[in-house]
């Protein structure tokens, strides 16, 4: 009497392979197709009449609600980026790089480029207060002891030259480290991104070498003395990290 039992038919391994290649092959698509939801289309050089998205296509329009009550809604549909107007293509080949006309760490062209974030400043998942504030807006807080503080010091570029002094330390409530120094120009006062900054503790001198001394005054600033929002935060960021290219015409060369 033939046996009735599905393994006699069927080699379950065999099935379970191919079942999890087609899973594995959907998951692929469906992550792909999730990640055009942030920079699609693309921009390009060529007629607006083609829009640049590859395969898969962009998925429909989703909303999220952030912890803060608002909505944002992905991907934004009729949202563009402001142009470049500081820098044309090398050649009219699509593709081209760009060449920069004016100031191109004001500018914002190659690495000085950044997001157009929302202007908002980044908060705290317990408290929803600005993670990122100074010192002088933070009771309790404080440098460690065993560090050397840097308010008050001497703040000198790549050139060897004073650009001002160190007013404050922003700090990062929620990660517990400095995350810019503020420097007095004697005119206005800008961030400085720490990662970018090096202190002399026993010269008591601030060195920054991405940016030379008179570039801190061509700096971004803050709408608000005592909070920094996102988009402030990438223009800044931007801003310094571009001096190791654009500081200085050497730079720029092959061999710097």
């Amino acid at each position: 009497m033939p046996s009735t039992g599905i393994t006699t038919h069927f080699d379950i391994a065999f099935v379970s392979l191919y079942a999890f290649w087609i899973f594995f092959a959907g998951l692929v698509f469906y992550l792909h197709r999730e990640s055009k939801r942030e920079g699609y289309p693309l921009l390009t050089d060529r007629p607006d009449r083609i829009k640049v998205v590859g395969f898969p296509s962009m998925p429909s329009p989703k909303t999220f609600r952030t912890s803060d009550g608002h909505n944002i809604t992905v991907p934004r549909v009729g949202e563009v980026e402001p142009p470049i107007n500081g820098a044309v293509a090398s050649s009219k080949v699509f593709g081209s790089p760009l060449v920069p006309t004016g100031n191109p760490m004001v500018d914002a062209v190659g690495p000085a480029s950044y997001v157009h974030r929302a202007d908002v400043p980044d908060l705290t998942f317990d408290d929803g207060v600005p993670k990122i504030v100074p010192l002088r807006a933070a009771p309790g807080w404080s440098l460690a002891d065993e560090d050397p503080n840097p308010v008050g010091m001497k703040v000198i570029g790549a050139d060897g030259e004073v650009a001002g002094t160190c007013s404050d330390a922003w700090i990062d409530i929620s990660e517990v480290v400095v995350r810019y120094l503020e420097v007095d120009t004697g005119q206005r006062r800008v961030l400085v991104p720490m990662t970018l900054v090096r202190i002399e503790g026993n010269r008591r001198l601030v060195k920054v070498v991405s940016v030379l001394a008179r570039h801190f005054a061509e700096a971004p600033g803050l709408a608000n003395s005592n909070q920094v929002t996102l988009r402030e935060e990438d223009r800044i960021c931007a801003y310094f990290a571009s001096g190791h290219m654009y500081a200085t015409p050497q730079r720029q060369e092959p061999l710097v």
